[in-house]
């Protein structure tokens, strides 16, 4: 079955859909799947008291088109999957504000068309997890981490078209011989199976970070007295929140910032000043002077 989700932000602001598809690398993560020929992202997605469903989203004149796989939906699992992919496509975030900055600025003016949304997990449990098997790794290790997880304890979706991110209490379950010999996570297995196991048992509510009341610094403050989140995993964490104060600064961001500018290295402190004017969006300005290449700009043909 089909069905479209509109293209719009609150303020009626235009969303790029596959820039937000292509927002950031952890996008590409399982049960995730990104396909830049196609321009499709497949996931697969929890619903709350059903199996999880696969879908297929591509633009569509009328806005995201989702592809169900599998049997089709009545109204009620309609209503609640229509839900995840609007969180999974962040269109609830008012950028407004950020592109009244960004028209202004020469080189991110290109952002105001619709740039910017970051790609989210359908849960924070999932966002934190994938973001520790980010740390301190080569993206291989990252993609053999997550696609283990994914593979041996998540969820298989109606019709078996896929599998969701795993549960908490699924991931608290495993023993340590599953993470230190499946999913090869090292110093990281121990960390992950400790947040499981605390979600699963009510300890502790990830989601109350999605609290708006939360200033920055206490968000920031609680995930860094996660195990296994330090500085970089929090500000990324961040960044998916809508949390854009801080930069995410770090081994691939600052040679990537000194490139473009034709610098073989720049201080953070220069970088900080370059775009403090944003504000509380300085983090997502950066982000997206670093990744516009990602995106080939269109090709406009003069006659």
């Amino acid at each position: 079955m089909q069905l479209t989700v509109p293209l719009a932000g609150p303020a009626g602001e235009p969303v790029d859909l596959w820039r937000t598809l292509m927002s950031h690398g952890v996008a590409d993560l399982p049960p995730m799947r990104v396909d830049e020929a196609e321009r499709t992202l497949t996931a697969t997605l929890p619903l709350r008291g059903a199996k999880p469903r696969t879908v297929v989203i591509r633009s569509n004149k009328k806005g995201a088109g989702l592809d169900v796989l599998g049997p089709r939906l009545g109204a009620r699992g309609q209503e609640q999957l229509l839900e995840v992919v609007r969180r999974v496509l962040n269109l609830d975030e008012n950028l407004s504000g950020f592109y009244e900055v960004a028209a202004a600025d020469p080189e991110l003016a290109w952002a105001a068309d619709g740039a910017g949304r970051m790609l989210r997990s359908p849960s924070m449990f999932e966002e934190v997890i994938k973001t520790i098997c980010t740390t301190n790794c080569a993206w291989s290790a990252t993609v053999r981490m997550t696609t283990a997880l994914v593979e041996h304890l998540g969820e298989p979706s109606t019709g078996n078209h896929g599998r969701a991110f795993p549960q908490p209490a699924a991931m608290a379950e495993a023993g340590n011989a599953f993470y230190r010999d499946v999913v090869r996570a090292g110093y990281r297995g121990p960390y992950l199976r400790t947040i499981a196991a605390a979600v699963a048992a009510g300890e502790l509510d990830l989601d109350r970070l999605l609290d708006p009341e939360l200033a920055d610094a206490e968000v920031a403050e609680r995930l860094l007295a996660l195990p296994g989140v330090g500085p970089y995993a929090a500000a990324h964490v961040m960044m998916l929140l809508g949390r854009y104060s801080s930069l995410v600064l770090d081994s691939w961001t600052r040679p990537k910032y000194a490139r473009l500018v034709g610098k073989k290295k720049v201080a953070d402190t220069t970088i900080i000043r370059r775009f403090r004017h944003y504000g509380p969006y300085a983090g997502l300005a950066f982000w997206l002077f670093l990744t516009r290449d990602w995106v080939p700009d269109p090709v406009v043909n003069i006659p």
